[in-house]
């Protein structure tokens, strides 16, 4: 029922899509198409990302003081849970807002990756299109010339881990200044923890860059980049960011 539920409202709408645009772009070409896609998919996922990384931010900003909340009430889990409720009901922040992207691109970030496995190799199209989309027979793998989409490339790979490394550095908490003395010591940890994630999520994105079809890497490649162009302008027109240093919020 769900693998049925799957095909019918992901894999199958997002084939035609892809065939569509194949048909009607200039030349054929599928590195353009799955360019065109993700900027499709951008759109349909745009609200969602700017609720996460609104969300991504003002969590970052009051870690410190949900680790101040933490400390005085360890030993009272019940009294924990309600002052970092009221913590987030405060400052308007959802918890989960910054998860909810991801969990939606999931699914379509599979269902793209059957279907570039299936455009790609399949010889037969025509049982997956719909009846107004014309059949191409054959789609050509080969993009801008010389990269074959079918087949892992070690460039786009690399690619796509540098952008997804610009992406996340934006988002990276500023170590704390010695001016704020021990009570910064929360936020040094925070700054220690994104500084590791800075490099090891490029590093998981090149290594599993390696094993998949270069069209799905391009596409993430393309999807980040449109991402961190996306968040860049956020941050821009945001109003100044929080603090907390030492139990205290104060303006940036």
């Amino acid at each position: 029922m769900f693998s049925q539920l799957f095909h019918v409202v992901l894999y199958q709408p997002i084939f035609n899509i892809f065939v569509g645009l194949y048909n009607f772009i200039p030349g054929h070409d599928v590195g353009v198409v799955i360019l065109v896609m993700t900027i499709l998919i951008r759109l349909l996922v745009y609200p969602l990302t700017n609720s996460s990384i609104k969300a991504q931010k003002s969590l970052q900003e009051l870690q410190p003081k949900m680790e101040e909340l933490k400390n005085t009430y360890k030993d009272d889990k019940q009294k924990q849970s309600q002052a970092l409720m009221e913590l987030y009901k405060t400052h308007k922040v959802n918890p989960f807002a910054s998860c909810l992207p991801l969990l939606v691109q999931l699914p379509i970030l599979i269902a793209l990756y059957m279907v570039l496995r299936g455009v790609l190799t399949s010889q037969n199209l025509a049982d997956q299109l719909y009846s107004f989309i014309a059949n191409p027979v054959t789609i050509n793998s080969v993009s801008f010339g010389f990269i074959n989409m079918a087949k892992a490339n070690w460039v786009l790979a690399f690619l796509a881990g540098a952008a997804q490394y610009w992406q996340a550095k934006m988002t990276m908490a500023k170590q704390a200044p010695v001016a704020a003395g021990a009570g910064a010591k929360d936020e040094n940890m925070m700054a220690m923890m994104n500084k590791q994630m800075i490099y090891m999520m490029p590093i998981m994105t090149i290594l599993i860059g390696f094993s998949l079809p270069a069209g799905l890497t391009l596409y993430w490649f393309f999807s980040t980049l449109l991402m961190g162009l996306q968040q860049m302008w956020l941050f821009k027109k945001a109003p100044a960011s929080i603090s907390v240093i030492e139990g205290e919020i104060v303006k940036k």
